[in-house]
């Protein structure tokens, strides 16, 4: 199948969700040579990914993760594809805890650094965290914290299969844009940044076609894969199975612009740092795009009926310590998880 897939890629034509599905099953399942893995991976990201060719690999990945059972929950996952190479400090990551504060289920999907200095997974550790956790202490871990971490490579085993050709490309290919998509616990809304312009909608379109049922995609015309406030943000939002697109600025919630370098942080230990001090209540521009992506979360979440809504409920849970005693406890019980 995958080299007829990759037949069909070299001519320009798409593949349709099942042959995706058929092709990327063949990678993942390991029958396929490296060869064959960077053909299939370069043909299409020449051509360019459909909604299609994306959902189906998606669905391929969601149905070989680990599984992880929170159905009854309205889970919410905060990431981004990364690849923005801005260096900021993880704002998702950061915004995680004080979704749970606020009560959200929040299940955070993430991994090392790929393209950064400091990945989701990087930061949890420098913090203290224990991210090594087996599904079921994840799922015990959302049931009694409000929040879990999970570590990719942990929950989606078969990519090691693509390991090799992937870092011998050294190019963006169609599983940095899968990576946030395929949440193994299936999360109801999500706030998910995307390096490309270009991508919210195919974005928003595919998870439609996953069964999320609210989601903001965001990508700051700065370059950020965050809501930023350097500059407008375009966010694609998919709610009651509509999909509509508006511009954001900063200055629609009252706060004013900042610069890039405002806003960067350095390695893991540094950004680990960044998040205490915002939890204690530090004034900065930090603090200002830290509010504004939990704002929106805090919408997406049901806790707050719009971004402006859910930004002054930032600033309480921050300012209570609320976020600073979810953060401390989450890491107390990863450790004794340990």
């Amino acid at each position: 199948m995958l080299s007829k897939a990759i037949n069909k890629l070299i001519k320009k034509e798409s593949l349709s969700e099942e042959e995706m599905i058929l092709a990327l099953d063949e990678i993942m399942e390991g029958r396929a040579t490296d060869a064959l893995v960077g053909s299939f991976l370069t043909a299409l990201t020449i051509k360019g990914e459909t909604i299609e060719e994306i959902t189906g690999g998606a669905k391929v990945m969601r149905q070989k993760a680990e599984k992880i059972n929170l159905d009854s929950l309205y889970t919410l996952d905060s990431c981004g594809t990364g690849g923005d190479m801005a260096g900021t400090f993880n704002i998702s990551t950061a915004t995680a805890f004080i979704c749970a504060a606020a009560g959200i289920p929040v299940v955070k999907h993430g991994n090392r650094s790929v393209s950064s200095k400091c990945g989701s997974a990087d930061v949890l550790e420098a913090l203290g965290a224990n991210i090594m956790l087996m599904p079921s202490e994840v799922e015990n871990c959302v049931k009694s914290q409000g929040i879990g971490f999970l570590f990719a490579p942990s929950f989606h085993k078969a990519m090691k299969n693509v390991v090799k050709p992937r870092k011998e490309l050294g190019f963006r290919t169609i599983f940095n844009i899968l990576g946030p998509l395929t949440n193994p616990a299936k999360a109801k809304t999500q706030i998910l940044g995307v390096y490309k312009e270009t991508l919210t909608e195919p974005i928003a379109r595919v998870l439609q076609n996953l069964g999320v049922e609210h989601a903001l995609v965001v990508h700051g015309m700065d370059g950020l894969d965050e809501i930023t406030i350097t500059r407008e943000t375009k966010v694609t939002e998919l709610k009651n199975n509509n999909i509509s697109t508006y511009t954001i600025s900063p200055e629609d919630f009252n706060l004013s612009r900042g610069e890039a370098k405002d806003i960067v942080g350095g390695d893991a230990e540094e950004n680990a740092n960044i998040i205490k001090e915002l939890f204690k209540g530090n004034k900065s521009k930090k603090r200002d795009i830290l509010l504004l992506n939990s704002g929106a979360a805090l919408y997406l979440g049901k806790k707050a009926n719009s971004i402006s809504e859910g930004i002054e409920m930032a600033k309480e849970i921050i300012d209570s310590g609320l976020a600073e005693r979810k953060m401390n406890d989450y890491i107390e019980f990863t450790r004794r998880l340990a």
